[in-house]
């Protein structure tokens, strides 16, 4: 059986960061979380949890922290309709969830605000890129993600959420110093891009579809969806920027697409854990409504 004092110090120290703010979140001394987690990983035969600022799960420690974020809707459940059960020294349940930085930017933070209004839940958001955020399901660091993988993760369910649409936008000043006789393949290699990180193949992919190759480029590295828009706007480069934050630019003229009508659809899905989907049915219900009222 589960020791689930220990196994809540273990997430406490997840979510914390530290034993001491742990121990604070629990209302107990750090020697007794301390104490607790080096059982449970006696017992369990290995390391929960890396020693270090801030402290971090191992592979297992996440796996076990996914199941007191699922043992955490349970009770809130419960204690919903019988108070007198609330565990001491808990506080609301705290949701780890992975999503791509531009859906972060654009759709999925309202959707979130209207479950957590309802439910009282936290959220521990990773931001990765959409073809990475199966993995961390994969490894059971989170208990659903936004993805551009289509296939199910082991052990979760799928379902499609539309595509977000990109234009490939600069601004105008910077479409004539660069582009003053039209633009082609030979045109966009000689002129500097905008990429969000080493993983972001969103410009690369576009510059495929548009030209029918492999286009090399020059790029900026600019690890911000917020940040993209504004360097595309202060010419420092082209960049594939989302719809919901480009349109109104485009329509004022002071973003240009590079070649009009050329957009870029990522077809995105929402993975969930299938032993989570239905506490997070409400979830999945505001991510879904938001994500279809928004994407493509």
């Amino acid at each position: 059986m589960i020791d689930y004092g220990a196994a809540r110090a273990v997430a406490a120290v997840v979510r914390t960061g530290s034993f001491d703010q742990a121990a604070a979140a629990l209302n107990v001394t750090p020697s007794a979380i301390s104490q607790r987690v080096r059982q449970l990983e006696e017992r369990m035969g290995t390391v929960l949890i890396r020693r270090g600022a801030p402290c971090t799960a191992t592979e297992a420690g996440a796996q076990l922290c996914r199941h007191m974020e699922q043992v955490g809707m349970l009770e809130q459940d419960l204690v919903s309709r019988l108070p007198a059960l609330a565990p001491e020294g808990t506080g609301p349940v705290t949701l780890c969830l992975a999503c791509n930085a531009d859906s972060l930017g654009t759709w999925f933070l309202p959707a979130l605000a209207e479950f957590g209004r309802e439910t009282g839940y936290l959220f521990d958001i990773t931001v990765e890129d959409e073809d990475h955020t199966a993995d961390w399901l994969r490894q059971g660091r989170v208990l659903a993600a936004v993805s551009a993988t289509a296939q199910p993760v082991q052990g979760c369910r799928v379902i499609p959420l539309g595509a977000l649409r990109y234009h490939a936008t600069a601004s105008p000043d910077y479409i004539l110093r660069h582009f003053p006789e039209g633009l082609d393949a030979g045109a966009l290699e000689r002129a500097p891009a905008l990429t969000f990180d080493r993983k972001d193949r969103l410009q690369k992919l576009w510059a495929r579809q548009a030209f029918g190759r492999e286009v090399r480029f020059a790029s900026h590295w600019l690890a911000s969806t917020h940040g993209f828009l504004e360097a595309s706007l202060a010419g420092m480069g082209w960049a594939l920027n989302p719809a919901p934050l480009a349109a109104a630019h485009l329509a004022a003229g002071t973003l240009v697409e590079l070649l009009p009508g050329e957009v870029f659809d990522r077809p995105l899905y929402w993975q969930i854990n299938r032993h989570a989907a239905a506490q997070l049915t409400g979830l999945t219900k505001a991510v879904t409504t938001r994500a279809r009222a928004v994407l493509v």
